[in-house]
Protein backbone atom coordinates (compact mmCIF):
# COMPACT_ATOMS: atom_id res chain seq x y z
CA UNK A 1 0.00 0.00 0.00
CA UNK A 2 0.98 3.65 -0.31
CA UNK A 3 1.45 4.53 3.32
CA UNK A 4 4.62 6.03 4.00
CA UNK A 5 6.48 2.82 5.75
CA UNK A 6 8.88 4.90 7.13
CA UNK A 7 5.94 5.00 9.55
CA UNK A 8 5.47 1.73 10.11
CA UNK A 9 6.75 -2.01 9.62
CA UNK A 10 3.41 -4.02 10.89
CA UNK A 11 0.39 -2.45 12.27
CA UNK A 12 0.03 0.09 15.00
CA UNK A 13 -1.55 -2.38 17.43
CA UNK A 14 1.04 -3.51 19.63
CA UNK A 15 3.95 -4.17 17.12
CA UNK A 16 6.30 -1.98 15.54
CA UNK A 17 5.90 1.61 14.15
CA UNK A 18 8.46 3.80 12.65
CA UNK A 19 8.32 7.32 13.33
CA UNK A 20 9.09 9.04 10.01
CA UNK A 21 10.71 12.13 11.38
CA UNK A 22 13.54 9.55 12.74
CA UNK A 23 13.91 7.12 9.88
CA UNK A 24 15.19 10.12 7.53
CA UNK A 25 18.62 8.98 9.11
CA UNK A 26 17.72 5.27 8.11
CA UNK A 27 21.75 4.67 8.44
CA UNK A 28 22.16 6.80 11.49
CA UNK A 29 19.18 6.85 13.87
CA UNK A 30 16.11 4.43 13.65
CA UNK A 31 13.32 5.06 16.00
CA UNK A 32 10.44 2.71 17.13
CA UNK A 33 6.97 3.33 18.70
CA UNK A 34 5.14 1.04 20.49
CA UNK A 35 1.13 0.90 20.85
CA UNK A 36 -0.49 -0.55 23.46
CA UNK A 37 -4.01 -2.34 23.57
CA UNK A 38 -7.16 -0.01 22.67
CA UNK A 39 -8.35 1.90 24.32
CA UNK A 40 -5.16 2.26 26.54
CA UNK A 41 -3.91 6.33 25.67
CA UNK A 42 -0.21 5.92 26.03
CA UNK A 43 2.34 4.95 23.46
CA UNK A 44 5.72 3.82 24.36
CA UNK A 45 8.13 5.59 22.11
CA UNK A 46 11.64 3.77 21.94
CA UNK A 47 14.63 5.50 20.22
CA UNK A 48 17.48 3.63 19.40
CA UNK A 49 20.32 5.40 18.03
CA UNK A 50 23.60 3.31 15.86
CA UNK A 51 26.17 5.13 15.90
CA UNK A 52 28.21 2.04 14.25
CA UNK A 53 29.93 0.83 17.66
CA UNK A 54 27.07 -0.09 19.25
CA UNK A 55 22.95 0.99 20.02
CA UNK A 56 21.19 2.67 23.18
CA UNK A 57 17.32 2.47 23.65
CA UNK A 58 15.69 5.31 25.58
CA UNK A 59 12.02 4.97 26.00
CA UNK A 60 9.87 7.56 26.62
CA UNK A 61 6.35 7.86 26.93
CA UNK A 62 3.67 9.58 24.84
CA UNK A 63 -0.37 10.32 26.03
CA UNK A 64 -2.92 9.88 23.15
CA UNK A 65 -6.26 8.60 22.89
CA UNK A 66 -6.79 6.02 21.01
CA UNK A 67 -10.38 3.66 19.90
CA UNK A 68 -11.17 0.61 19.14
CA UNK A 69 -12.50 1.72 15.88
CA UNK A 70 -8.72 3.09 15.36
CA UNK A 71 -7.26 0.22 15.32
CA UNK A 72 -9.64 -1.18 13.41
CA UNK A 73 -8.89 0.89 10.60
CA UNK A 74 -5.19 0.17 11.24
CA UNK A 75 -5.72 -3.78 11.14
CA UNK A 76 -7.73 -3.31 7.91
CA UNK A 77 -5.07 -1.45 6.03
CA UNK A 78 -2.65 -4.28 7.33
CA UNK A 79 -4.66 -6.95 6.11
CA UNK A 80 -5.16 -5.09 2.40
CA UNK A 81 -1.24 -4.95 2.83
CA UNK A 82 -0.63 -8.77 3.13
CA UNK A 83 -2.98 -9.52 0.61
CA UNK A 84 -1.40 -7.29 -2.16
CA UNK A 85 1.92 -9.26 -0.67
CA UNK A 86 0.77 -12.40 -1.45
CA UNK A 87 -0.22 -12.38 -4.44
CA UNK A 88 1.41 -14.34 -7.24
CA UNK A 89 4.89 -13.11 -9.18
CA UNK A 90 6.97 -15.51 -11.36
CA UNK A 91 10.19 -17.09 -9.73
CA UNK A 92 12.42 -14.74 -11.17
CA UNK A 93 10.75 -11.69 -9.50
CA UNK A 94 10.82 -9.65 -12.34
CA UNK A 95 7.03 -9.60 -13.66
CA UNK A 96 3.73 -9.79 -11.75
CA UNK A 97 1.64 -11.13 -14.62
CA UNK A 98 -1.78 -11.50 -12.20
CA UNK A 99 -1.72 -7.45 -12.52
CA UNK A 100 0.79 -6.95 -15.48
CA UNK A 101 2.77 -4.54 -13.54
CA UNK A 102 6.77 -3.61 -13.22
CA UNK A 103 8.51 -4.35 -10.21
CA UNK A 104 10.56 -2.49 -8.90
CA UNK A 105 14.31 -3.27 -7.20
CA UNK A 106 16.37 -0.37 -5.31
CA UNK A 107 20.31 -0.46 -5.41
CA UNK A 108 22.02 -0.96 -2.53
CA UNK A 109 24.63 1.61 -1.42
CA UNK A 110 28.45 1.11 -2.77
CA UNK A 111 29.89 0.77 0.17
CA UNK A 112 27.26 -2.35 1.08
CA UNK A 113 30.69 -4.33 1.69
CA UNK A 114 33.58 -2.76 3.44
CA UNK A 115 37.31 -3.52 1.96
CA UNK A 116 37.04 -5.63 4.51
CA UNK A 117 34.52 -7.95 3.64
CA UNK A 118 32.17 -7.54 6.29
CA UNK A 119 28.68 -5.83 5.71
CA UNK A 120 28.77 -2.23 6.21
CA UNK A 121 26.21 -0.80 8.82
CA UNK A 122 24.17 -4.08 9.46
CA UNK A 123 22.12 -2.48 11.81
CA UNK A 124 20.76 0.21 9.96
CA UNK A 125 20.98 -2.49 6.99
CA UNK A 126 18.50 -4.41 8.38
CA UNK A 127 15.67 -1.68 9.35
CA UNK A 128 16.66 -0.33 5.52
CA UNK A 129 15.54 -3.69 3.99
CA UNK A 130 12.52 -4.28 6.11
CA UNK A 131 11.13 -0.75 5.22
CA UNK A 132 11.65 -1.29 1.58
CA UNK A 133 10.01 -5.19 1.89
CA UNK A 134 6.79 -2.90 3.67
CA UNK A 135 6.85 -0.69 0.89
CA UNK A 136 6.22 -3.91 -1.64
CA UNK A 137 9.78 -3.28 -3.07
CA UNK A 138 10.82 -6.37 -4.89
CA UNK A 139 14.12 -6.95 -4.09
CA UNK A 140 17.36 -5.25 -3.77
CA UNK A 141 20.63 -4.34 -6.56
CA UNK A 142 23.92 -5.45 -5.20
CA UNK A 143 27.50 -4.59 -6.46
CA UNK A 144 29.41 -7.55 -6.45
CA UNK A 145 32.93 -6.02 -6.41
CA UNK A 146 35.52 -7.98 -8.12
CA UNK A 147 38.09 -5.67 -5.96
CA UNK A 148 36.69 -6.27 -2.86
CA UNK A 149 36.29 -10.72 -3.30
CA UNK A 150 39.29 -11.59 -5.52
CA UNK A 151 41.50 -8.21 -4.34
CA UNK A 152 44.20 -9.47 -2.78
CA UNK A 153 45.59 -12.70 -5.32
CA UNK A 154 43.93 -14.77 -7.84
CA UNK A 155 41.45 -17.43 -7.30
CA UNK A 156 41.35 -16.24 -3.61
CA UNK A 157 37.52 -15.39 -2.99
CA UNK A 158 36.09 -13.88 0.20
CA UNK A 159 32.41 -13.30 -0.38
CA UNK A 160 32.15 -12.74 3.67
CA UNK A 161 30.12 -9.71 3.41
CA UNK A 162 27.77 -10.46 0.72
CA UNK A 163 26.90 -13.73 2.11
CA UNK A 164 25.63 -11.58 5.16
CA UNK A 165 23.56 -9.52 3.05
CA UNK A 166 22.18 -11.56 0.65
CA UNK A 167 21.22 -14.26 3.09
CA UNK A 168 19.71 -10.87 5.02
CA UNK A 169 17.79 -9.87 2.28
CA UNK A 170 16.27 -13.51 1.72
CA UNK A 171 15.12 -13.65 5.00
CA UNK A 172 13.45 -10.40 4.91
CA UNK A 173 11.72 -12.02 1.43
CA UNK A 174 13.27 -9.59 -1.26
CA UNK A 175 14.91 -10.70 -4.46
CA UNK A 176 18.57 -9.80 -5.50
CA UNK A 177 20.19 -8.60 -8.60
CA UNK A 178 23.51 -9.20 -8.23
CA UNK A 179 25.99 -6.93 -10.25
CA UNK A 180 29.34 -8.91 -11.63
CA UNK A 181 31.01 -5.25 -10.66
CA UNK A 182 34.35 -5.77 -12.39
CA UNK A 183 35.31 -2.42 -13.26
CA UNK A 184 36.56 0.10 -10.71
CA UNK A 185 34.60 2.51 -8.27
CA UNK A 186 35.53 5.88 -8.26
CA UNK A 187 35.61 8.45 -11.15
CA UNK A 188 32.25 8.19 -12.53
CA UNK A 189 28.77 9.69 -11.71
CA UNK A 190 27.15 9.14 -8.25
CA UNK A 191 30.39 6.92 -7.35
CA UNK A 192 30.96 7.51 -3.24
CA UNK A 193 33.57 5.69 -2.16
CA UNK A 194 36.37 4.19 -4.52
CA UNK A 195 37.22 0.45 -4.99
CA UNK A 196 39.76 -0.37 -7.25
CA UNK A 197 40.21 -3.51 -9.56
CA UNK A 198 42.06 -6.06 -7.82
CA UNK A 199 45.46 -4.90 -6.21
CA UNK A 200 47.38 -7.69 -8.37
CA UNK A 201 45.76 -6.93 -11.84
CA UNK A 202 46.73 -2.99 -10.84
CA UNK A 203 50.12 -4.36 -10.66
CA UNK A 204 49.80 -6.14 -14.04
CA UNK A 205 48.24 -2.97 -16.10
CA UNK A 206 50.92 -0.70 -14.37
CA UNK A 207 53.89 -3.47 -15.87
CA UNK A 208 51.81 -3.27 -19.17
CA UNK A 209 49.76 0.09 -19.36
CA UNK A 210 48.92 -1.01 -22.84
CA UNK A 211 46.40 -3.05 -20.72
CA UNK A 212 44.49 0.44 -19.70
CA UNK A 213 41.92 2.37 -22.58
CA UNK A 214 44.18 5.23 -23.95
CA UNK A 215 42.80 8.36 -25.51
CA UNK A 216 44.72 9.83 -28.83
CA UNK A 217 46.88 11.94 -25.97
CA UNK A 218 48.42 8.88 -23.77
CA UNK A 219 46.24 9.32 -21.17
CA UNK A 220 45.42 5.94 -19.52
CA UNK A 221 42.18 4.99 -17.75
CA UNK A 222 42.12 1.90 -15.49
CA UNK A 223 38.65 1.77 -14.46
CA UNK A 224 38.18 -1.19 -17.11
CA UNK A 225 40.55 -3.68 -18.53
CA UNK A 226 40.86 -2.75 -22.45
CA UNK A 227 38.91 -4.91 -24.38
CA UNK A 228 41.85 -5.24 -26.86
CA UNK A 229 43.35 -7.60 -24.17
CA UNK A 230 40.08 -9.75 -23.46
CA UNK A 231 41.41 -13.52 -25.00
CA UNK A 232 45.11 -12.93 -24.24
CA UNK A 233 46.72 -14.20 -20.96
CA UNK A 234 48.12 -11.16 -19.41
CA UNK A 235 46.98 -11.50 -15.61
CA UNK A 236 49.29 -14.10 -14.26
CA UNK A 237 48.75 -16.44 -17.17
CA UNK A 238 45.03 -16.03 -17.57
CA UNK A 239 43.70 -13.63 -20.19
CA UNK A 240 40.63 -11.01 -18.48
CA UNK A 241 38.04 -13.46 -20.04
CA UNK A 242 39.62 -15.87 -17.86
CA UNK A 243 39.54 -14.35 -14.95
CA UNK A 244 35.29 -12.88 -15.66
CA UNK A 245 34.55 -16.42 -16.26
CA UNK A 246 35.74 -18.30 -13.21
CA UNK A 247 34.89 -15.14 -10.98
CA UNK A 248 31.12 -16.09 -12.49
CA UNK A 249 32.19 -19.86 -11.61
CA UNK A 250 33.13 -19.38 -8.12
CA UNK A 251 29.64 -16.89 -7.52
CA UNK A 252 27.43 -19.52 -8.59
CA UNK A 253 29.26 -22.45 -6.37
CA UNK A 254 29.16 -20.61 -3.39
CA UNK A 255 25.54 -18.87 -3.60
CA UNK A 256 23.92 -22.01 -5.68
CA UNK A 257 21.31 -22.21 -2.36
CA UNK A 258 19.90 -19.02 -2.90
CA UNK A 259 20.33 -18.34 -6.92
CA UNK A 260 16.87 -18.54 -8.65
CA UNK A 261 14.92 -18.22 -5.07
CA UNK A 262 16.58 -14.86 -3.73
CA UNK A 263 18.94 -14.11 -6.61
CA UNK A 264 16.98 -13.91 -9.02
CA UNK A 265 18.97 -11.92 -11.68
CA UNK A 266 23.21 -12.13 -12.44
CA UNK A 267 23.88 -8.38 -14.48
CA UNK A 268 27.12 -8.93 -15.70
CA UNK A 269 29.52 -5.58 -16.13
CA UNK A 270 31.12 -5.12 -19.08
CA UNK A 271 32.66 -1.96 -18.86
CA UNK A 272 33.06 1.28 -16.96
CA UNK A 273 30.13 1.60 -14.60
CA UNK A 274 28.97 -1.74 -15.10
CA UNK A 275 27.76 -0.42 -18.53
CA UNK A 276 28.77 -2.07 -22.11
CA UNK A 277 30.69 0.68 -23.46
CA UNK A 278 34.12 2.51 -23.43
CA UNK A 279 35.25 5.34 -20.99
CA UNK A 280 35.02 7.79 -23.20
CA UNK A 281 33.73 10.40 -20.67
CA UNK A 282 35.77 9.91 -18.06
CA UNK A 283 35.07 12.74 -14.79
CA UNK A 284 37.55 11.42 -12.93
CA UNK A 285 40.41 14.64 -11.90
CA UNK A 286 37.98 16.58 -14.20
CA UNK A 287 38.89 15.36 -17.14
CA UNK A 288 35.48 14.85 -18.93
CA UNK A 289 32.56 17.70 -18.15
CA UNK A 290 28.76 17.36 -19.56
CA UNK A 291 28.12 17.49 -22.06
CA UNK A 292 31.04 17.29 -23.55
CA UNK A 293 31.57 14.83 -26.58
CA UNK A 294 34.24 12.31 -24.96
CA UNK A 295 37.21 10.80 -26.65
CA UNK A 296 37.59 8.09 -28.53
CA UNK A 297 39.37 4.87 -26.62
CA UNK A 298 41.35 2.99 -29.05
CA UNK A 299 44.54 4.02 -28.64
CA UNK A 300 46.58 0.99 -26.79
CA UNK A 301 48.90 -1.45 -28.46
CA UNK A 302 45.84 -4.44 -28.63
CA UNK A 303 43.21 -2.04 -30.04
CA UNK A 304 45.57 -0.29 -32.23
CA UNK A 305 46.82 -4.00 -33.78
CA UNK A 306 43.54 -5.03 -34.37
CA UNK A 307 42.54 -1.37 -36.00
CA UNK A 308 45.45 -2.08 -38.30
CA UNK A 309 44.69 -5.90 -39.33
CA UNK A 310 40.99 -4.42 -39.69
CA UNK A 311 42.24 -1.53 -42.04
CA UNK A 312 44.26 -4.37 -44.06
CA UNK A 313 41.63 -6.40 -44.60
CA UNK A 314 39.56 -3.50 -46.09
CA UNK A 315 42.72 -2.83 -48.43
CA UNK A 316 43.14 0.51 -46.98
CA UNK A 317 46.43 -0.15 -45.16
CA UNK A 318 46.91 3.78 -43.92
CA UNK A 319 43.19 3.61 -42.20
CA UNK A 320 44.70 1.82 -39.40
CA UNK A 321 47.90 4.15 -38.45
CA UNK A 322 45.15 5.82 -35.83
CA UNK A 323 42.00 6.85 -34.88
CA UNK A 324 40.36 10.05 -36.10
CA UNK A 325 43.20 12.99 -35.47
CA UNK A 326 40.06 15.32 -36.07
CA UNK A 327 37.82 14.61 -33.34
CA UNK A 328 38.34 17.31 -31.38
CA UNK A 329 38.67 17.12 -27.28
CA UNK A 330 36.36 15.62 -24.59
CA UNK A 331 34.61 18.80 -23.69
CA UNK A 332 34.29 20.31 -27.39
CA UNK A 333 30.79 20.24 -28.85
CA UNK A 334 29.98 18.47 -32.54
CA UNK A 335 30.07 21.39 -34.39
CA UNK A 336 33.89 22.56 -32.87
CA UNK A 337 35.13 19.40 -34.66
CA UNK A 338 35.92 18.49 -37.93
CA UNK A 339 35.15 14.87 -37.78
CA UNK A 340 31.64 15.13 -35.56
CA UNK A 341 30.11 18.61 -37.39
CA UNK A 342 26.75 18.25 -39.70
CA UNK A 343 28.66 19.49 -43.20
CA UNK A 344 30.83 17.30 -44.63
CA UNK A 345 31.71 15.75 -41.15
CA UNK A 346 34.70 13.06 -41.33
CA UNK A 347 31.74 10.83 -39.73
CA UNK A 348 29.53 10.75 -42.78
CA UNK A 349 32.80 9.49 -45.03
CA UNK A 350 33.80 6.17 -45.97
CA UNK A 351 37.12 6.90 -43.47
CA UNK A 352 34.54 7.44 -40.68
CA UNK A 353 32.33 4.65 -41.26
CA UNK A 354 34.78 1.70 -41.63
CA UNK A 355 36.24 3.24 -38.06
CA UNK A 356 32.98 3.69 -36.62
CA UNK A 357 32.09 0.01 -38.03
CA UNK A 358 35.33 -0.81 -36.53
CA UNK A 359 35.10 0.77 -33.22
CA UNK A 360 31.96 -0.57 -32.00
CA UNK A 361 32.07 -3.69 -33.73
CA UNK A 362 35.16 -4.68 -31.15
CA UNK A 363 32.94 -3.55 -28.47
CA UNK A 364 29.66 -5.72 -29.72
CA UNK A 365 32.13 -8.41 -29.80
CA UNK A 366 33.55 -7.81 -26.44
CA UNK A 367 29.95 -8.32 -25.41
CA UNK A 368 29.57 -11.73 -27.24
CA UNK A 369 32.66 -13.16 -25.51
CA UNK A 370 31.02 -11.84 -22.17
CA UNK A 371 27.61 -13.09 -22.40
CA UNK A 372 28.59 -16.49 -23.85
CA UNK A 373 30.27 -17.02 -21.09
CA UNK A 374 27.59 -15.48 -18.61
CA UNK A 375 24.75 -17.97 -20.30
CA UNK A 376 27.16 -21.24 -19.94
CA UNK A 377 27.62 -20.24 -16.37
CA UNK A 378 23.99 -19.64 -15.15
CA UNK A 379 21.24 -20.29 -17.80
CA UNK A 380 20.69 -23.62 -16.08
CA UNK A 381 20.23 -22.72 -12.49
CA UNK A 382 17.11 -20.08 -12.85
CA UNK A 383 18.31 -16.94 -12.51
CA UNK A 384 18.14 -14.11 -15.16
CA UNK A 385 20.57 -12.61 -16.83
CA UNK A 386 20.63 -8.97 -17.86
CA UNK A 387 23.77 -6.55 -18.98
CA UNK A 388 23.38 -2.82 -19.06
CA UNK A 389 23.54 0.11 -21.52
CA UNK A 390 24.72 3.99 -21.02
CA UNK A 391 21.79 6.46 -21.84
CA UNK A 392 24.21 9.14 -23.81
CA UNK A 393 21.25 11.72 -24.39
CA UNK A 394 23.32 14.48 -24.88
CA UNK A 395 24.26 16.29 -28.12
CA UNK A 396 21.34 13.22 -29.30
CA UNK A 397 19.48 15.60 -31.73
CA UNK A 398 22.35 16.39 -33.77
CA UNK A 399 23.23 14.50 -36.57
CA UNK A 400 26.38 12.87 -35.93
CA UNK A 401 25.47 12.22 -32.24
CA UNK A 402 28.96 12.52 -31.30
CA UNK A 403 29.09 10.88 -27.25
CA UNK A 404 27.37 8.27 -28.43
CA UNK A 405 30.12 7.51 -31.00
CA UNK A 406 33.32 8.12 -28.80
CA UNK A 407 31.13 5.34 -26.22
CA UNK A 408 31.00 2.93 -28.95
CA UNK A 409 27.65 3.21 -30.09
CA UNK A 410 27.09 3.64 -33.63
CA UNK A 411 24.20 5.73 -33.56
CA UNK A 412 23.83 8.32 -35.81
CA UNK A 413 20.67 10.12 -37.43
CA UNK A 414 20.84 7.68 -40.35
CA UNK A 415 22.70 4.45 -38.75
CA UNK A 416 20.75 2.85 -35.54
CA UNK A 417 23.44 1.63 -32.93
CA UNK A 418 21.26 -0.24 -30.45
CA UNK A 419 19.25 -2.18 -32.57
CA UNK A 420 22.80 -4.69 -33.05
CA UNK A 421 22.88 -4.24 -29.33
CA UNK A 422 19.53 -5.75 -28.67
CA UNK A 423 19.54 -8.52 -31.40
CA UNK A 424 23.06 -9.45 -29.67
CA UNK A 425 21.17 -9.75 -26.15
CA UNK A 426 18.51 -11.65 -27.67
CA UNK A 427 20.37 -14.29 -29.29
CA UNK A 428 21.83 -14.82 -25.45
CA UNK A 429 18.84 -14.27 -23.91
CA UNK A 430 19.63 -11.37 -21.94
CA UNK A 431 17.46 -8.66 -20.39
CA UNK A 432 18.64 -5.17 -21.80
CA UNK A 433 18.61 -2.79 -18.93
CA UNK A 434 19.26 0.95 -19.92
CA UNK A 435 19.55 4.45 -18.20
CA UNK A 436 18.06 7.63 -17.97
CA UNK A 437 14.47 6.35 -17.92
CA UNK A 438 13.45 9.52 -15.66
CA UNK A 439 14.67 12.12 -17.75
CA UNK A 440 12.70 14.57 -20.02
CA UNK A 441 13.58 16.70 -22.81
CA UNK A 442 13.06 19.90 -21.87
CA UNK A 443 14.60 19.15 -18.41
CA UNK A 444 18.24 19.38 -19.92
CA UNK A 445 20.13 21.89 -21.28
CA UNK A 446 18.70 23.38 -24.67
CA UNK A 447 21.89 24.40 -26.57
CA UNK A 448 23.10 20.61 -25.98
CA UNK A 449 20.23 18.93 -27.50
CA UNK A 450 19.69 16.26 -25.54
CA UNK A 451 16.86 14.47 -25.72
CA UNK A 452 16.74 11.57 -23.39
CA UNK A 453 13.11 10.79 -24.24
CA UNK A 454 13.83 10.21 -27.80
CA UNK A 455 16.85 7.96 -26.66
CA UNK A 456 14.12 6.13 -24.59
CA UNK A 457 11.74 5.76 -27.66
CA UNK A 458 14.45 4.42 -29.58
CA UNK A 459 15.74 2.26 -27.60
CA UNK A 460 12.51 0.55 -26.55
CA UNK A 461 11.79 0.22 -30.37
CA UNK A 462 15.06 -1.59 -31.35
CA UNK A 463 14.32 -4.56 -27.71
CA UNK A 464 10.85 -5.01 -29.05
CA UNK A 465 12.45 -5.30 -32.52
CA UNK A 466 14.90 -7.73 -31.73
CA UNK A 467 12.04 -9.33 -29.46
CA UNK A 468 14.37 -8.92 -26.18
CA UNK A 469 13.21 -8.04 -22.84
CA UNK A 470 13.73 -4.35 -21.62
CA UNK A 471 14.41 -2.61 -17.99
CA UNK A 472 15.17 0.40 -16.84
CA UNK A 473 16.63 2.33 -14.20
CA UNK A 474 16.81 6.49 -13.22
CA UNK A 475 20.24 7.34 -14.07
CA UNK A 476 20.78 9.76 -11.33
CA UNK A 477 18.67 10.00 -8.23
CA UNK A 478 15.36 11.86 -8.44
CA UNK A 479 12.61 11.67 -5.48
CA UNK A 480 9.76 14.12 -6.59
CA UNK A 481 6.42 13.33 -8.40
CA UNK A 482 7.41 15.11 -11.80
CA UNK A 483 10.88 12.22 -11.94
CA UNK A 484 8.23 9.50 -10.78
CA UNK A 485 5.80 10.29 -13.36
CA UNK A 486 7.63 9.97 -16.33
CA UNK A 487 9.18 7.12 -14.74
CA UNK A 488 5.74 5.38 -15.06
CA UNK A 489 5.10 6.84 -18.51
CA UNK A 490 8.47 4.70 -19.38
CA UNK A 491 7.16 1.60 -18.07
CA UNK A 492 4.46 2.16 -19.89
CA UNK A 493 6.70 0.41 -22.60
CA UNK A 494 6.82 -3.09 -21.49
CA UNK A 495 9.71 -2.64 -19.37
CA UNK A 496 10.13 -6.17 -17.00
CA UNK A 497 11.10 -4.38 -14.30
CA UNK A 498 12.93 -0.99 -12.84
CA UNK A 499 15.77 -0.58 -10.59
CA UNK A 500 15.91 2.69 -8.29
CA UNK A 501 19.26 4.45 -7.80
CA UNK A 502 19.41 4.15 -4.87
CA UNK A 503 18.50 3.48 -1.13
CA UNK A 504 20.05 6.17 1.28
CA UNK A 505 19.18 8.30 4.24
CA UNK A 506 17.61 10.84 1.23
CA UNK A 507 15.49 8.11 0.06
CA UNK A 508 13.86 7.69 3.81
CA UNK A 509 13.23 11.45 4.15
CA UNK A 510 9.29 11.89 5.01
CA UNK A 511 8.01 13.74 1.45
CA UNK A 512 10.65 11.36 -0.17
CA UNK A 513 9.31 8.14 1.19
CA UNK A 514 5.78 8.61 1.15
CA UNK A 515 6.21 9.47 -2.78
CA UNK A 516 8.59 6.59 -3.45
CA UNK A 517 5.79 4.29 -1.91
CA UNK A 518 3.88 5.57 -4.10
CA UNK A 519 5.71 5.11 -7.11
CA UNK A 520 5.79 1.04 -5.98
CA UNK A 521 2.46 0.69 -5.89
CA UNK A 522 2.03 2.09 -9.07
CA UNK A 523 4.80 0.72 -10.61
CA UNK A 524 3.26 -2.62 -9.40
CA UNK A 525 -0.43 -2.14 -10.64
CA UNK A 526 0.66 -1.96 -14.13
CA UNK A 527 -1.52 0.04 -17.08
CA UNK A 528 -4.37 -1.33 -15.68
CA UNK A 529 -4.49 0.03 -12.40
CA UNK A 530 -3.18 3.41 -12.82
CA UNK A 531 -6.02 5.77 -12.89
CA UNK A 532 -7.34 3.87 -9.67
CA UNK A 533 -4.59 3.68 -7.99
CA UNK A 534 -4.16 7.45 -8.36
CA UNK A 535 -7.03 8.05 -6.38
CA UNK A 536 -6.78 5.21 -4.11
CA UNK A 537 -3.40 6.59 -2.75
CA UNK A 538 -4.75 9.91 -2.60
CA UNK A 539 -7.24 8.18 -0.04
CA UNK A 540 -4.73 5.78 1.37
CA UNK A 541 -2.29 9.21 2.65
CA UNK A 542 -5.48 11.03 3.76
CA UNK A 543 -6.68 7.90 5.65
CA UNK A 544 -3.00 7.43 7.12
CA UNK A 545 -3.10 10.86 8.41
CA UNK A 546 -6.55 10.45 9.92
CA UNK A 547 -4.96 7.31 11.83
CA UNK A 548 -1.96 8.50 12.38
CA UNK A 549 -2.75 12.04 13.95
CA UNK A 550 -4.42 10.66 17.15
CA UNK A 551 -1.58 8.24 17.53
CA UNK A 552 1.90 10.26 17.23
CA UNK A 553 1.90 14.39 16.83
CA UNK A 554 5.14 14.19 14.96
CA UNK A 555 7.10 16.99 16.57
CA UNK A 556 5.89 16.47 20.03
CA UNK A 557 6.50 12.78 19.27
CA UNK A 558 10.38 13.33 17.27
CA UNK A 559 10.93 16.19 19.97
CA UNK A 560 10.21 13.66 22.61
CA UNK A 561 12.12 10.93 21.50
CA UNK A 562 15.23 12.94 20.54
CA UNK A 563 17.75 11.84 23.24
Amino acid sequence: MALNVAHRTGTLHGSQLIVETVASAAYETITSVFLKPPNQGTINCRDRRIDGGGSRTITRQAHVETSPAVVAEVEAEESMVHQEGGRSSNKDGRKNNHHNGVPVFVMMPLDSVTPSNAMNRKKAMGMSLQALKSAGVEGIMVDVWWGLVEGDAPRIYNWGGYSELMEMAGGIGLKVQAVMSFHQCGGNVGDSCNISLPKWVVEEMNNDQDLAYTDQWGRRNFEYLSLGSDTLPVLKGRSPLQCYTEFMVAFRDNFQHLIGDTIVEIQVGMGPAGELRYPSYPEQDGTWKFPGIGAFQCYDKYMLNSLKAAAEAAEKSTWGNSGPTDAGQYNNWPEDTQFFRKENGGWNTPYGEFFLNWYSQMLLDHGERILSSTTSIFNSVGAKISAKVAGIHWHYDTQSHAPELTAGYYNTRTHDGYLPIARMFARHNVVFNFTCIEMRDHEQPSEALCAPEKLVRQVALATKGAKVALAGENALPRYDEYAHEQILQSSDREMCAFTYLRMNPTLFETENWRRFAGLVKKMKEGKSGVDRCKEQMEREAEHFVHISEPLVLQEAVATACVP
